[in-house]
């Protein structure tokens, strides 16, 4: 049965956006509109390199697509995302949502007016690790993240709560699923106006801590989680795709081992570290094509709109716990 093409496009091809531009281009069952751009020799440089269309205006983008990401700077995402709602068009929006949850809440409601969906860019949803992580993370007790990249103006619009963090908000608020009891944060402005280093400690009704850690100022980037529950530990790599579990019953059958005598105690190799079976992919190509299906068949995406509202809530809440301990 051949799929019905959905015309896409893009609004905002920088750093980000020119790779939505680049999947979208690629996909079959994708008709590659073209984009909006507001920088001349960038819209002219994707357009040559992707054989695509530059409109003039955001409506008229609207008018020839069924789906557009937008790609823009968050403080813009509702100035850009409400007219195309208003158009009828489905959207997946970069994550964060919005810069607060007052814009959040309106592009939410037009959403809903318009009846259009709004799948939220958490894009290590769709990493494979993540995949693993629902499969396996079953009950988790504490949980620490740690996400940390190099300093780049590309943005600072928003501090690195809301830029970086946020991405482990939302994986940790889906793998606990759970209310929160208390969050204590802190944070360090460094070079921006806003806090470039960052730690939250979230506890969770379930009994469940995560202890988040993120830094813009780092030289080198790194995206782990580390997961402690009553049967196993798993360490996984985001950005390699890879990690490792140690399980409850290796430790067990270690102990029985050290009894009988066929074990020394201190020996690790006695027990075993099992390597992470993770099949690689491109997390924003399964993303895109996630969205698009979704558009296809109508259905909710796996981050939708409820779920990047929460995440963008936690965020916020961090941030201003921050900023008043700053004072």
């Amino acid at each position: 049965m051949v799929k019905p093409r959905i015309k896409c496009g893009v609004a905002g091809v920088g750093s980000l956006g020119q790779h939505h531009a680049r999947i979208y281009a690629s996909l079959p069952d994708v008709e590659f509109m073209g984009i909006f751009e507001t920088s001349d020799a960038r819209a002219a440089e994707i357009c040559a390199k992707f054989n695509c269309r530059r409109f003039a205006s955001l409506a008229e983008l609207g008018a020839a697509c069924d789906a557009i990401s937008v790609v823009v700077p968050t403080d813009k995402h509702a100035l850009v995302a409400l007219p195309l709602l208003a158009q009828g068009c489905h959207l997946l929006i970069e994550k964060p949502l919005c810069a607060s949850l007052e814009e959040a809440e309106q592009v939410l409601a037009a959403a809903r007016k318009h009846h259009c969906l709004v799948q939220v860019g958490h894009i290590e949803h769709f990493n494979p690790v993540m995949s693993y992580l629902e499969k396996h993370a079953g009950r988790p007790q504490y949980i620490t993240t740690e996400r940390l990249a190099p300093y780049q103006t590309r943005g600072t619009e928003v501090g690195v709560v809301l830029d970086l963090m946020i991405h482990d908000i939302g994986i940790v608020l889906a793998l606990v699923d759970s209310p929160i009891r208390k969050i204590d944060s802190v944070g360090i402005n460094v070079l921006s106006r806003t806090e470039d280093i960052a730690n939250a400690r979230i506890e969770f009704e379930s009994g469940c801590v995560a202890n988040l850690t993120a830094s813009r100022m780092s030289l080198k980037k790194n995206r782990e989680i580390r997961v402690f529950q009553d049967n196993a530990y798993l360490s996984l790599d985001f950005m390699n795709q890879k990690g490792h579990l140690v399980k409850k019953s290796d430790i067990i059958a270690y102990g029985v081992k050290l009894k009988i005598g066929l074990a020394k105690a201190g020996d690790a190799s006695s027990i075993p570290v099992h390597e992470i079976p993770i099949e690689k992919g491109e997390p924003l190509a399964i993303e895109l094509a996630h969205f698009v299906d979704s558009v296809r068949e109508a259905k909710q995406p796996k981050v939708g709109g409820a779920l990047g509202k929460s995440a963008l809530e936690v965020a916020i809440s961090i941030t201003e716990q921050i900023r008043k301990n700053q004072k």
